[in-house]
């Protein structure tokens, strides 16, 4: 989908799919999590990227752009040279937080089992 979609086409009524749809990609949640960790603290830019490896540059413009769009994450510019931008996470974001850890928790009590079904069941298919 659209990061920039503001309306699911078919169900535009649809309270869920369109906020599910810009939360639940691959690093927005992890970008949260990420910026909880730092506390009440603002982070910057670089140290945001530092603890996600794996995100490119583009992916984390892209990825903070949204969330600061639906109102999930600040972002703060300071006239220096160079300039300092820093993020923090809004009160709406603190209140999807424990959601997020309760998933993450489920996540971690799961795991294991997942992964034994998920090789059991390409076991069988190969069969």
């Amino acid at each position: 989908m659209d990061r920039t979609t503001i309306e699911d086409a078919i169900f535009p009524d649809c309270p869920i799919r369109n906020i599910l749809a810009r939360l639940c990609d691959k690093w927005s949640l992890l970008v949260l999590y990420t910026l909880n960790k730092a506390g009440k603290e603002p982070i910057r830019f670089k140290e945001l990227q530092r603890e996600i490896p794996d995100i490119s540059q583009k992916m984390l413009t892209v990825t903070l752009r949204t969330l600061e769009e639906d109102g999930y994450v600040t972002r703060t510019i300071y006239p220096e040279v160079p300039p300092r931008v820093e993020y923090a996470l809004t009160e709406r974001a603190y209140s999807l937080l424990p959601r997020i850890n309760a998933l993450i928790a489920w996540a971690l009590e799961n795991r294991d089992p997942i992964m034994k079904d998920r090789k059991a069941f390409i076991g069988k298919s190969r069969n």
